[in-house]
């Protein structure tokens, strides 16, 4: 791929730019932990609770595609916790859900969108309600000029609406589809779908993350570039 070959780049956010997975991780394990996983004494590894999480959101996010993310959160710790047996309070369960500010950015992003921004118009394609992913914007500094949330789209990635819906607002900025490159880390609800609408993606597989990498296809997900960093993928394609 060549950087002149495109005029705009669109972003998965979550696992590509903001690192949620050890807030996420580090929260689950306390409301598992803290009653004895199963009530046997059995303890989850950290790949098993992420794996559960995984599972959950999909399935929540594919049962009501119009619930804001922090209700999905909220559901998705209860279903973790009650594969091992375990009951979680609500109290617990609405601070899951709040936890989106939380979530810091990658060290590389804001440097990388920074450097991005100098030549394509950027736009981000989050499965975030409005409210929460504008605190995880603020961490990246305001990059995007194309935003669309689940909120707009109505509909959980790996749905195809967000990418209709950006790449109809990059058209009525005369940006055409085949001027538009995807970033992203979700092999099931980026990868996939660009490549269903063969759109050129690439892939920011982060060493050690593992969610978006499985169900709903992401097993048949090819991209057309993989690299380990934001970082490494913005050296490779125009410094």
């Amino acid at each position: 791929m060549r950087p002149d070959d495109f005029d705009a780049i669109t972003f998965d956010v979550y696992g590509t730019l903001i690192d949620w997975e050890p807030s996420i991780l580090a929260r689950l394990r306390a409301c598992v932990d803290s009653q004895g996983a199963d009530g046997q004494g059995a303890t989850p590894t950290d790949a098993e609770l992420i794996d559960a999480f995984d599972r959950a959101r999909a399935h929540y996010q594919m049962l009501s595609p119009a619930r804001p993310y922090p209700r999905i959160l909220e559901l998705a710790i209860a279903y973790v916790a009650g594969e091992w047996g375990v009951r979680v309070d609500p109290g617990e369960q609405q601070a899951f859900g709040a936890s989106v500010g939380e979530w810091p950015a990658y060290d590389d992003s804001v440097a990388a969108l920074a450097r991005l921004k100098e030549r394509f118009m950027l736009g981000a394609l989050t499965n975030m309600d409005d409210a929460s992913f504008a605190l995880s914007r603020a961490r990246l500094d305001e990059p995007f000029e194309i935003l669309v949330t689940a909120e707009r789209a109505g509909a959980y990635k790996p749905s195809l609406r967000h990418f209709v819906l950006s790449l109809t607002d990059l058209a009525a900025r005369g940006i055409p589809p085949h001027r538009v490159l995807h970033v992203a880390q979700s092999r099931r609800a980026d990868v996939r779908p660009c490549n269903l609408l063969g759109q050129p993606v690439v892939h920011i597989d982060r060493s050690g993350k593992a969610l978006g990498h499985t169900g709903f296809g992401a097993e048949l997900a090819v991209p057309d570039a993989t690299y380990p960093t934001m970082a490494a993928f913005v050296q490779a394609f125009v410094d």
